[in-house]
């Protein structure tokens, strides 16, 4: 039996985890690489009754699926994966599982995305290898105003810290109420003036059809020319070309990016040429820890399913 694990762009699933626990019957590959076309993804992972795949690096929709034909287990990182298809998955008797999500990394992520924006780490460590001392000056926290798109576990983490720094923090969703905000220490506010009122954005939402391009050049443009904007959720929540063009023309401070619409983002790309972007490539839920729960969950649900008692199984 085949097992392959992708997109190990770390290179450390084998490292992180029992494998060996497996036994020798079942052997296993590791590709680092990322395959973007489906015709060469399909023909890669043919071979392969079992799949261990991060959370949303390869999508799985129903015309991939549906060529697979001997895969019959899925490991996913994370006990949710909107990038596979599970009724495909269901209807060709391919079993999908899960495993613990990190529940802190991301927003520590977050926050280092704050603070290399506005104390301009990145920039001042390139200037002191350059052997250019005190260039530039950065900007404190303290009694600004920190905007929280989301106010959900990740969310309500950011905030706290934010509060720890002496922030004023508001925040904005749909379903979030003044009693649950207050609850937190924060203010909730409107869509609108959260986007004119805030110092730094930081984006703590789902992607679905609600969020999808909910911050285009309407919000954008409410923004102060002196602030930033974060975003470790999902890239389409924001309307790309918007975001580009305010960081072109300077009408924001600058943007702290870990997810874009696409990715692996290109080298190319207009983000990557923007002096006031700090740019990570979708590492919110990478961290030793997070990794060896997740690898070590995998070998866990692929013993589990080879004795017929599948674990943490994902339904549609």
């Amino acid at each position: 039996m085949r097992l392959a694990i992708l997109d190990d762009f770390e290179n450390v699933a084998l490292t992180l985890a029992p494998w060996e626990r497996l036994g020798p019957e079942i052997k296993i590959d590791v590709f680092k690489d990322h395959l973007v076309k489906e015709d060469a993804l399909a023909n890669r992972l043919l071979p392969y009754d079992i799949l261990v795949i991060m959370r949303e690096r390869t999508p799985f929709p129903r015309s991939l699926i549906k060529r697979l034909s001997n895969l019959k287990l899925l490991v996913t990182s994370g006990q949710f994966n909107r990038a596979i298809d599970l009724s495909a998955c269901q209807e060709s008797g391919i079993v999908v599982c899960g495993t613990k999500p990190s529940k802190n990394a991301p927003a520590e992520l977050a926050w280092g995305l704050i603070l290399s924006l506005m104390r301009r780490i990145p920039q001042v460590d390139r200037s002191i290898r350059q052997d250019k001392w005190g260039d530039g000056i950065g900007t404190g926290l303290h009694g600004k105003v920190l905007g929280i798109l989301g106010l959900g576990k990740l969310g309500t983490q950011v905030a706290r810290v934010g509060l720890a720094f002496g922030m004023q923090v508001i925040a904005w969703s749909q379903n979030l109420t003044p009693e649950k905000a207050a609850a937190i220490g924060a203010v909730r506010v409107e869509k609108d003036i959260l986007f004119s009122r805030s110092d730094v954005i930081s984006i703590h939402l789902v992607l679905s059809e609600r969020t999808r391009g909910l911050i285009g050049a309407h919000e954008i443009g409410l923004m102060k020319p002196s602030a930033y904007i974060v975003n470790t959720s999902r890239g389409p929540i924001i309307q790309e070309a918007a975001l580009i063009k305010a960081l072109e023309i300077g009408s924001i401070a600058g943007a702290g990016l870990d997810v874009f619409d696409q990715e692996p983002l290109p080298s190319d790309h207009p983000y990557v040429a923007l002096p006031n972007t700090v740019l990570t490539p979708h590492v919110g839920y990478v961290t030793t820890d997070s990794f060896r729960t997740y690898f070590s969950q995998a070998v866990e649900d692929v013993t589990a399913w080879l004795e017929g008692r599948p674990l943490r199984v994902l339904t549609s």
